[in-house]
């Protein structure tokens, strides 16, 4: 699995550190064999999940129905990279340009 992709949520989006690891558990069920949970982290500002495969693409379509269905679509925005790389591609929302972790 070459990419990281990072769901990345402003603030306290998630709520708590309980709704963070119960979101990571449904995207462990969605993912399958797909992709790997690879951990998070939980700053001032943001909370990341990172989450390693070979199609980020792909992966986060299938992270999208559990965004959707945990009311976090509008909250997260998606972005990847090759795992050795530093510059990130944004995935949603479209219109966001930039992107880093904190």
């Amino acid at each position: 699995m070459q990419y990281q992709l990072v769901l990345q949520f402003n603030g306290d989006s998630l709520g708590d550190y309980d709704a963070m690891v119960a979101l990571e558990d449904d995207l462990i069920q969605e993912l399958g064999d797909t992709a790997d949970i690879d951990g998070h982290d939980i700053g001032a500002r943001e909370t990341n999940i990172f989450i390693v495969t070979s199609e980020p693409e792909l992966t986060f379509h299938l992270a999208k129905a559990v965004l959707d269905r945990s009311q976090l679509l509008g909250a997260v925005t998606a972005a990847y990279r090759p795992v050795a790389g530093q510059t990130f591609t944004v995935l949603w929302p479209a219109h966001r340009q930039e992107f880093s972790v904190a």
